[in-house]
């Protein structure tokens, strides 16, 4: 990769692991559909000069709804019913499991034996973070948080289904499509009052939080990630997204103190360096078809 485009992915992977904590500051004054609606609808500004991409709406929806609206409602949620932000961006990364074992499905890939062994990896992490759940935050929490890989991974497999797109055009659609359907869902869930007192009210910092969640974290920064996969092979680009827990651990530390106990963080650990082993194992192969 050229070293301009290393600098643009490192970039991409710090301002990802900052933007949990910018979420984690955002939700001490929004509620989590709120702020995840207003993350989308900054995002999606675009969409007064760009048209819609030639995709069809049913895809374009569907794409939006898992990659976008299903895992950072889930991730507002977890984090708003205090679970750390650290752990958060840990288990958020664990799609990549999660879209290895739904392309077997889906697509007939079967994974090479090292990423077998890295998702088994990432399964006794996980395993061992959820034997850490019910002490500083409930399971019903952490449950809805597991939303958030899950859906991304599905989001990662629709994806494929828009090949040829513009990126920064369908991205600021996919955006659209979510704010929408947030908006509506925060007015039912907090009512008309709460929601635009919630916005006039807005403090300073949430308003940059803001900002720096829908016009870079999302929008630039996933435009910039599309055109590196674009330009490179995804095995040369995915590896930087390794980064993201670690930035997002780190930041949570210094800015909340957050601390983790021996088995959380080991479980932790494991679960990102399963994620090393699937992502740096290569591409699954296609399973033979029937004669």
């Amino acid at each position: 990769m050229k070293p301009a485009d290393i600098f643009i992915a490192l970039m991409v992977a710090i301002t990802w692991g900052l933007a949990f904590v910018a979420s984690r500051i955002a939700l001490d004054e929004l509620s989590p559909e709120l702020m995840t609606a207003l993350r989308f609808t900054i995002a999606a500004v675009p969409c007064l000069f760009i048209r819609k991409p030639k995709i069809a709406w049913p895809l374009l929806i569907a794409i939006s709804f898992t990659l976008f609206l299903g895992q950072f409602l889930s991730q507002a949620y977890g984090i708003a019913r205090g679970v750390p932000v650290g752990l958060t961006s840990v288990v958020v990364q664990s799609q990549a499991l999660f879209t290895i074992g739904f392309a077997a499905v889906a697509f007939g890939e079967r994974a090479t034996p090292a990423q077998t062994l890295g998702i088994v990896i990432a399964a006794i992490g996980l395993l061992m973070i959820c034997g850490t759940v019910g002490y500083d935050f409930s399971v019903g929490a952490f449950a809805v948080l597991m939303i958030a890989p899950v859906s991304f991974a599905v989001g990662n497999l629709l994806l494929r289904g828009a090949r040829g797109v513009p990126m920064f055009d369908l991205f600021a659609w996919l955006c659209l499509a979510s704010a929408v359907p947030l908006f509506a869902l925060a007015l039912i869930a907090n009512g008309p009052a709460p929601t635009w007192t919630s916005l006039t009210h807005m403090s300073l910092t949430t308003g940059l939080c803001m900002l720096a969640l829908g016009g870079i974290s999302t929008s630039i920064a996933y435009w910039l990630w599309g055109r590196l996969l674009r330009d490179y092979p995804a095995a040369q680009v995915v590896p930087f997204a390794l980064l993201v827990p670690f930035v997002g651990s780190a930041a949570s530390s210094i800015v909340f103190g957050e601390r983790f106990g021996p088995l959380r963080l080991a479980g932790m650990l494991t679960v990102i360096g399963g994620i090393a082993v699937m992502v740096l194992a290569g591409r699954p192969q296609a399973l033979p078809k029937a004669v």
